[in-house]
């Protein structure tokens, strides 16, 4: 809420009004509250960001008092020429496309059975919850061991001992898209209890009598979702969505700590940390970070615009 001062009579404007203490006091304070938040904001956010702008356009030298020439564009040429940097943008698409569809899904059916009266629903929804809060560095360990390409890594016991599928242990972690089975895998169950969450957030403040309204008109449960619960939570749907695009998209510890980037597997911010962190080349790697906040920014407004749109429609 904004505190305003009230209009100044032309009368007394004229004959030389002043504001009071008081009413310097109701303008300034929303300053008070706005101000140290931005002050974190700029030294966080906006400071790094212009600095990797900045690095991003030079052939940056980290010697002390050492020159770094201006560049200009040619960073950014030539990542969108690097066919790795391509692959890491394909690698990212993937898991994004993967992931955020399924962890919507499944987390939108989990909140319906846990907004209904589900005996220890409370238990469920803290299990459900569980691998948000857990390290990522933990939970990716975990799953590079249940990937592990000897036969006791649990993937490889299931395939052989139990499915019956294979006759030798699989090397998930030695070929592109097997490797991404197992990264998808943990992105998608450590997310669902997020997106279960957020929806089942919504869902509570579906209002009963909708509910009740629709099913003396007769209709059954997947009429009513249809019908009551999915329009009333469509926000929430978009921005579920929106930001597990983000997210997927600046995938990193599960990459870095499962692969490493090798053989292929390679994302944007792996290969950024990777240029900057090995091999020093600290231009190229902010131009890469800084190609990937415009192609996140881009199709945040894309998918902003799009669900407004069809949310008018």
């Amino acid at each position: 809420m904004t505190a305003t001062v009230p209009p100044v009579p032309r009368a007394a404007a004229a004959a030389g009004w002043k504001p009071t203490a008081s009413s310097r006091r109701s303008t300034l304070a929303p300053w008070a509250f706005i101000l140290p938040g931005f002050i974190i904001y700029a030294v966080v956010m906006l400071y790094p960001a212009v600095q990797t702008l900045n690095m991003s356009l030079h052939e940056w030298s980290i010697v002390p008092g050492a020159d770094s020439p201006w560049i200009g564009l040619d960073n950014y040429f030539r990542a969108f020429n690097d066919p790795e940097f391509i692959t890491s943008l394909v690698n990212a698409g993937v898991y994004t496309a993967v992931t955020v569809p399924i962890q919507m899904a499944i987390g939108l059916g989990l909140a319906l059975l846990l907004n209904d009266h589900l005996p220890g629903r409370t238990l469920f929804r803290v299990l459900f919850y569980l691998p948000v809060v857990t390290s990522w560095v933990v939970v990716s360990l975990l799953f590079q061991f249940i990937f592990s390409s000897s036969a006791e890594g649990l993937a490889n016991s299931l395939l052989i001992d139990v499915l019956h599928v294979a006759d030798e242990p699989t090397s998930f972690f030695l070929n592109r898209w097997t490797a991404y089975i197992a990264i998808c895998a943990l992105g998608i169950w450590k997310g669902l209890g997020w997106s279960m969450l957020i929806f089942l957030a919504a869902l509570t403040a579906v209002p009963k009598e909708l509910h009740e309204a629709a099913a003396l008109d007769g209709a059954n449960a997947w009429q009513r979702f249809r019908n009551v619960s999915l329009p009333a939570i469509r926000s929430a749907v978009a921005t579920v969505f929106i930001l597990l695009v983000i997210g997927g998209f600046n995938v990193f510890i599960s990459v870095m700590l499962m692969t490493g980037g090798e053989n292929d597997t390679h994302v944007p911010l792996t290969m950024m940390y990777e240029q900057g962190f090995r091999f020093f080349d600290f231009g190229y790697g902010s131009a890469i970070s800084f190609s990937l906040t415009i192609i996140v920014l881009g199709l945040s407004a894309f998918q902003y615009w799009w669900t407004k749109r069809k949310t008018k429609l």
